[in-house]
């Protein structure tokens, strides 16, 4: 336990994570290869908290230009968000890990309302919190969500799992001499204009000097070795802002 870096962690999961390499929906052996992924770290004694996205069943923005109202095509992404939770619940505990879920939007018959005290309480008693619902307020991404939760329990990191190994200077399957940071300051991020969090979630992040750390999700053991301080993925930290 003395190598670990990181004891309290938020993972964020986008939906089309799930979805492995199916168009829509969920892809059952993708969410059993996370669970487990997830269960042997929490069997280290890592506190850790899950965001989810919806972008795989549903998503506001792309409602919108269909024709549906932005704020009520936002509200159906945070039930898609449910939707996503309840899944990766169901998988955790059949694997023997205690989780609960709760949600930024009223749904007392799945799900715990939010209270940040209880969620903490929840990590402290070694129990994986799915966070639902993303900020409960439309407009706003569940990679805003994933930087607010993670500021509010504490987390150490934030822990960006996806299909590619790291943030790089252009799309490296569009773009064969791109290359791959290491590194990179929050400000960097923002005027490059990097796809690794929206800016909202990435200047909230920076406001409260709280790591992002982007890996590949799909490789096994890569989120084990993300807490043990091994140098894979993309590290986004930076002393360049001043309170």
């Amino acid at each position: 336990m003395a190598d670990l870096t990181y004891r309290r962690v938020l993972l964020k999961l986008s939906g089309e994570a799930l979805m492995g390499k199916k168009t829509f929906g969920i892809d059952p052996d993708v969410v059993r290869f996370i669970t487990h992924e997830i269960k042997e770290v929490k069997d280290l004694g890592i506190e850790i908290g899950i965001v989810v996205g919806g972008g795989n069943i549903y998503r506001g923005l792309a409602a919108s230009a269909q024709g549906i109202e932005r704020v009520m095509g936002d509200q159906m992404g945070m039930l898609a968000t449910v939707i996503n939770a309840l899944a990766i619940q169901s998988y955790l505990e059949k694997l023997g890990v205690v989780t609960r879920v709760q949600s930024a939007i009223a749904v007392e018959a799945v799900a715990e309302p939010f209270i940040r005290r209880r969620a903490i309480r929840h990590l402290e008693k070694g129990r994986v919190v799915i966070f639902a619902g993303g900020t409960g307020s439309p407009y706003f991404t569940t990679d805003t969500a994933a930087a607010l939760r993670a500021i509010e329990i504490e987390a150490g990191a934030i822990l960006k799992g996806t299909k590619v190994d790291g943030v790089y200077t252009a799309d490296p399957q569009k773009h064969k001499d791109a290359v791959k940071y290491d590194s990179i300051s929050y400000l960097d991020v923002v005027k490059k204009g990097l796809k690794v969090m929206d800016f909202t979630a990435v200047t909230l992040c920076m406001e409260n000097q709280l790591p992002i750390i982007v890996f590949n999700l799909t490789e096994k053991g890569n989120l084990k070795r993300v807490l043990f301080g091994e140098n894979i993925g993309t590290k986004v930290i930076g002393d360049d802002y001043e309170k």
